[in-house]
């Protein structure tokens, strides 16, 4: 996991060392099936091991598991932690999206899909870290999760489109006078330019959203929130890089994550 989804893996580093167990099996899990996509050659296998994912976590028992050790450590996280199991269904259901070349209709479409995925992940997170209080978290997790997923979707945007997959929205992508063709060929710097400086609009939406109220967050649960930290600096990376954001994925250096993690877990955000 430390290399699959490195921003998440520090962030567990300054959890409680008791819930660092449950976290990684959690992102570990979320890091095995975003990467899906990259092991299958048509999207009826990856159906396949998504149901098999599907199945386990509704039987719930280690037998289920196969002796595969991701999986047992998911599913005893979620049996002690009392996770809902309904969440994780749904977080399965909105990944097929991941298997196929369909366009992403809408802006709602997309911040479901969030919702669905990153916010889910945040919210599983925070019922680990303080279940108490994490059910009071819920509409922040899920401005959190937008955008956070949505700078990574800008982040990866050279390898979706490497692959004829199309994550911005058909109706921004109309409104930045462009089209899924436009995208993918990547050779209309203005369109690019606009469609980039859209999609970073909204991930700005939703962060602007998420700091209205982010003091509000306990410190017991604000390691399911860390990854946050990094937001600002990865859209101003992408800003600085505009139409080339399509072109080479975007980074920020190591120091700085580390940085921007430390500050935010021991000031807040």
């Amino acid at each position: 996991m430390r290399h699959a989804d490195p921003d998440r893996y520090l962030s567990v580093l300054y959890a409680p060392e008791e819930k660092r167990g449950a976290l990684f099996a959690l992102y570990g899990f979320n890091a095995e099936i975003a990467s899906v996509r990259d092991r299958i050659h048509d999207p009826l296998p990856g159906e396949i091991r998504l149901q098999w994912w599907r199945d386990i976590i509704t039987a719930g028992t280690p037998e289920s598991a196969g002796g595969y050790p991701l999986a047992t450590a998911l599913l005893l996280t979620i049996h002690q932690h009392a996770l809902p199991l309904q969440a994780f269904d749904n977080y399965l259901e909105a990944r097929i999206f991941d298997l196929y070349d369909d366009p992403m209709p809408s802006r709602t479409d997309l911040e479901g899909y969030c919702g669905e995925t990153a916010s889910c992940i945040i919210q599983l997170a925070a019922l680990i870290l303080d279940p108490k209080a994490a059910p009071n978290v819920a509409e922040l997790a899920g401005h959190a999760g937008c955008a956070q997923a949505i700078a990574g979707l800008l982040r990866l945007l050279p390898l979706h489109r490497a692959r004829g997959q199309c994550y911005v929205p058909e109706d921004i992508l109309a409104a930045s006078g462009a089209s899924v063709a436009t995208l993918l060929e990547g050779k209309d710097t203005a369109a690019l330019e606009r469609i980039v400086s859209a999609m970073t609009a909204l991930a700005r939406d939703h962060l602007a959203a998420f700091n209205k109220a982010a003091a509000t967050i306990l410190p017991s649960m604000r390691p399911a929130f860390l990854p946050l930290a990094l937001v600002p600096a990865y859209l101003d990376a992408v800003e600085r890089r505009g139409a080339r954001t399509a072109l080479e994925v975007v980074e920020i250096p190591a120091w700085k994550r580390h940085w921007l993690l430390f500050r935010a877990a021991g000031w807040g955000f």
